[in-house]
């Protein structure tokens, strides 16, 4: 017995040791090896978790962590480069937009709603790539058959018309042969620019918001079933290329089984979803005061539940969030995690405190990482036929007069050196490619100090620019 279209097997993520996902997060992020560790135990852990056997595979909780260090020290990429490295739903909140239930704003539960929607994407993205290739070749015989339609069926055959039987097998013979003719220049391209027309079904329905006492859920409405009406398929006259995409985005809706796509994501948003709550120390509130600090200690009440473990009720079916592991950052100026509620505090037993950046750091963040911003200027710029080069002097020096701004005005780490770059290279930026189209701009330690000097210097400059 074939199984039906759906979804393919979960695709679990390389089971990563803690001291390989610590080399991947190196990759990208420069310094925080405790956070990196920290991460990366717990990451293994839910792997390890998946081996235990039940009951005791549900007892074990995962180990909440709270990130907490200045702005621009790498928070929510260690995080972010973890979900990646995972393979795992993931969402990022700032927990300044939630408030207490019976005040206006968004609820704690919608984090979670988010959670399962991503997740949803995820599985449904995996799916898709697993019947693609099954989707392009359906589309292309629709197609075919557009290009170059079957004949006729011919009525029943008598016995008097039987010495035409071989007739027509040579004619289906001799239309097979063109009609793989056909295909070849199909998927070759040869034919992409012709126009033909096709039918294809309705847009899909569009979403609202609807107000629920569970906060906001986005739901799909179809309006002409609601009025009793179908929704029809329409003609269009389309290129071929236009009418595959089409044909083949048609067939993938038929291959795909959306209840298994929904029940495979609540399962891994349930078993290894991750939600990343930003800027948790802007609920910290201050001891007896009134006014938005009640709202403050009512967000962290409403926020406990989820963090334990309690049930979510979404628009795909319920989800449960006692395993999914909540990694929280602030920068806690003036606060410190203390300060949250005694019960929230023991749902995050892991703690690490992120360090600010230097000017060394500075240096290697401009230089060492994948997407280091030297490399991304240096791609960007290649696409205009112009070659950019940065001594290493002026490298040090761009380090250096960022990390002064930083000390001077408001610290903002490493995200500094992106205003810093952009005020540097802003003329080049503006010029290509009606200038240096061909030509090459070499960056060198004298141009970094004569384009900065004065916004550097110039406290009121600095405060617009920097």
């Amino acid at each position: 017995m074939t199984e039906p279209p759906g979804i393919a097997p979960s695709l679990s993520p390389p089971a990563l040791t803690p001291a390989e996902t610590v080399a991947e997060l190196d990759r990208f992020i420069v310094g925080q090896a405790a956070a990196k560790r920290a991460v990366a135990i717990a990451l293994r852990n839910r792997w390890r978790r998946q081996q235990v056997e039940e009951p005791m595979r549900a007892e074990i909780m995962p180990s909440n962590i709270i990130l907490i260090g200045p702005t621009g020290v790498g928070k929510t990429e260690i995080a972010r480069r973890l979900a990646r490295l995972a393979a795992a739903p993931f969402v990022k909140v700032e927990a300044s937009k939630f408030t207490e239930v019976g005040y206006v704003g968004r609820d704690v539960e919608s984090m979670i709603r988010d959670l399962m929607e991503l997740s949803i994407d995820l599985v449904r993205t995996e799916a898709r790539a697993v019947h693609e290739s099954r989707a392009l070749d359906l589309a292309t015989e629709k197609l075919l058959d557009i290009l170059y339609p079957p004949p006729p069926p011919h009525a029943p055959s008598t016995g008097a018309e039987a010495p035409d039987g071989a007739a027509h097998s040579a004619e289906a013979s001799r239309r097979e042969a063109a009609r793989d003719k056909l295909r070849v220049r199909l998927r070759e391209g040869d034919l992409d620019d012709r126009e033909v027309e096709i039918e294809v079904a309705s847009g899909r329905p569009g979403t609202m918001d609807l107000f629920t006492q569970q906060g906001v859920e986005q739901i799909g409405i179809d309006l002409q079933e609601m009025m009793g009406g179908s929704r029809a398929p329409r003609r269009r006259k389309v290129t071929v290329a236009e009418a595959r995409r089409l044909l083949q985005e048609e067939e993938l809706d038929g291959l795909l089984d959306q209840e298994r796509i929904v029940t495979e994501a609540r399962e891994r948003a349930e078993s290894s979803g991750i939600v990343f709550i930003d800027e948790i120390d802007k609920i910290v509130g201050g001891q007896g005061k009134e006014g938005p600090d009640v709202s403050r200690s009512g967000v962290q009440r409403d926020l406990l539940p989820i963090v334990e473990g309690s049930t979510v009720r979404t628009k795909h079916g319920v989800v449960r969030t006692d395993h999914v592991l909540f990694i929280a950052a602030g920068a806690f100026h003036g606060t410190s995690p203390a300060d949250l509620i005694p019960e929230l505090q023991g749902r995050f037993p892991i703690r690490v405190e992120l360090t600010s950046l230097n000017a060394e750091d500075f240096v290697r963040i401009l230089v060492e990482p994948e997407s280091a911003l030297v490399k991304q200027y240096h791609s960007l710029l290649e696409t205009e036929g112009v070659e950019l080069d940065f001594t290493d002097e002026a490298i040090r020096e761009i380090a250096h007069l960022a990390c002064r701004v930083n000390e001077s005005s408001e610290n903002i780490g490493a995200r500094r050196l992106q205003t810093v770059l952009a005020t540097l290279l802003e003329s080049f930026l503006f010029e290509i490619p009606d200038r240096f189209s061909g030509k090459g701009i070499r960056v060198d330690v004298e141009m970094v100090r004569h384009r900065l000097a004065e916004a550097v210097e110039d406290e009121n400059v600095r405060k617009y620019i920097l």
